[in-house]
C-alpha cells in the first residue's frame, strides 16, 4: 500500500489521498484518526467562527466563453465607502472561494484604501459549473479570470490575488492579455504557487499526469461509477481528515475547524473533476508569463514547510521578477492563507496601499509607459 499512499502528494494532495484512500479502503483506521480530530478542538480559536459562510454583498453568475457558469461574490468596502481598489481572489485546485474566508472578511475593512473584493469558484469547483475535460486547462482558466474581470470589476485599477492554481491561472492570463496587466492592474500577490516545474520537488510528476494507470484508472471509474467512488472516497473521510492536517498545513496543533472547512472543500469538488485537472497542472510553464508582470507591484508569498508547492518555487518566481518582494512564513504549510491569516491579510493590505498610494501610482504608470515602448 506505501506506493499508492505516497502518491497523496499529487494534484491538490489532500484530494489525491481522498480518492485514493477511498478505493483502497483505507477507512479501518477511522477510529483512532477520529481521536488525532478531537485533539485541541477545546482549545480551538475558530470554533465560533463562521468559517466560509461570511454573505457576500453582491452574488451573480458570470458565463465563461465556452457558456460554464460560474459563481462569482462581491464584498464592499464595510464603511459604505467608494472602492478605490478591486481586489480578484483567485482559489487553487480542489478549493473553492471559501479558502479566502479571513481575506474576504478583514480586507473590506481596510479605510486606507477602500477595497472593494470579488472572489467566485474556478470551474468545475465550488458551485461552479461542470467544465468538459478537453476545457479543464489552465489556459481555460486564465480566459475564466478574464470573464469575471470583464464582468464585475469595473474601470478602477486591479489587485490580483492567487493562490496555487490560482496563482497559474494569473500567469495564464498575463500570457494571453498582456495589455490587461498594463492598463489595470497595479499589483499580484502569488501565493503557495509555482510556475512550472512542480514535479522538480514537492508534488511527483507521475501522480500529476492522466497517463498514470493509477490516476487514469480513478477517471474512468469515476465516468463509469461516479456514485461508487464518491460514496468510496467519502467512507475513508476520518483518514482523509488526518492526511489534510499532514498535508495541507505545516502547524500539527492548526484548529480542527480549518482543516473542517478544507475537507469540506474537498469534498465539494468531484472525483473526475480531480483527474480532468491532472494533466494540465503536470505539464504546467509559465516562467516566460511572469515577464508580463514586471511593471506590476509582485508579492510572492509561501511557507517553509508546504509539502506541495515548497518554498523553492517561490524563489523560482523571484529570481525572474527581482523587484518582487519575496515573503517566507515560517513554519506554514500549502494553505498559509487560512493557518497564519494575519500574516497573508498584512502583506495584501500593504500590497493594496502601496497600490493607491502616490508612489504605488507612479510606479505603475512607469511600467505601462517601457511596456508600450
Amino acid at each position: 500500500m506505501k506506493p499508492l499512499w505516497q502518491a497523496a502528494a499529487w494534484g491538490g494532495g489532500v484530494v489525491g489521498a481522498a480518492v485514493t484512500g477511498a478505493v483502497v479502503g483505507v477507512a479501518a483506521r477511522s477510529s483512532r484518526v477520529a481521536a488525532q480530530r478531537r485533539e485541541g478542538a477545546e482549545d480551538d480559536p475558530y470554533a465560533g467562527e463562521s468559517l466560509g459562510e461570511l454573505p457576500p454583498d453582491r452574488q451573480s453568475t458570470v458565463a465563461a466563453d465556452d457558456g460554464v457558469p460560474l459563481a462569482v461574490q462581491e464584498v464592499k468596502p464595510a464603511d459604505g465607502g467608494e472602492a478605490e481598489l478591486t481586489v480578484v481572489l483567485v482559489h487553487g485546485f480542489s478549493l473553492d472561494m471559501r479558502c479566502w474566508h479571513f481575506q474576504r472578511r478583514d480586507l473590506p475593512e481596510l479605510a486606507d484604501p477602500r477595497v472593494r473584493v470579488v472572489l467566485y469558484d474556478q470551474r468545475s469547483h465550488g458551485k461552479s459549473g461542470r467544465s468538459a475535460r478537453k476545457r479543464s486547462t489552465i489556459e481555460q482558466l486564465g480566459k475564466d479570470l478574464d470573464a469575471v474581470i470583464r464582468s464585475t470589476a469595473g474601470r478602477g485599477p486591479l489587485m490580483l490575488v492567487g493562490h496555487s492554481m490560482g496563482g497559474m491561472t494569473i500567469m495564464a492570463l498575463a500570457e494571453q492579455k498582456p495589455e490587461v496587466f498594463q492598463d489595470r492592474v497595479r499589483s499580484i500577490a502569488l501565493i503557495g504557487t509555482s510556475a512550472g516545474a512542480i514535479g522538480a520537488s514537492g508534488l511527483p510528476k507521475p501522480w500529476l499526469s492522466k497517463y498514470n494507470p493509477v490516476t487514469r484508472g480513478l477517471g474512468v471509474a469515476a465516468g463509469l461509477q461516479p456514485a461508487l467512488i464518491e460514496l468510496a472516497r467519502k467512507s475513508g473521510r476520518h483518514l482523509t481528515w488526518s492526511l489534510v492536517r499532514a498535508l495541507a498545513f505545516g502547524d500539527r496543533h492548526v484548529s480542527p475547524s480549518l482543516v473542517d472547512l478544507m475537507g469540506d472543500m474537498i469534498d465539494g469538488t468531484s472525483v473526475s473533476a480531480v483527474t480532468d485537472f491532472l494533466d494540465t497542472i503536470g505539464s504546467h510553464d509559465r516562467k516566460a508569463a511572469l515577464a508580463g508582470l514586471r511593471h506590476c507591484d509582485v508579492l510572492v508569498l509561501s511557507g517553509d514547510s508546504d509539502k506541495l508547492t515548497p518554498f523553492s518555487h517561490a524563489e523560482v518566481i523571484a529570481e525572474e521578477l527581482p523587484d518582487a518582494k519575496l515573503v517566507r512564513a515560517s513554519e506554514a504549510g500549502h494553505m498559509v492563507m487560512l493557518e497564519q491569516h494575519e500574516l497573508v491579510t498584512s502583506h495584501l493590505a500593504e500590497l493594496a496601499r502601496r497600490a493607491t498610494g502616490k508612489r504605488g501610482v507612479a510606479k505603475w504608470l512607469r511600467g505601462r509607459s517601457r511596456s508600450r515602448t
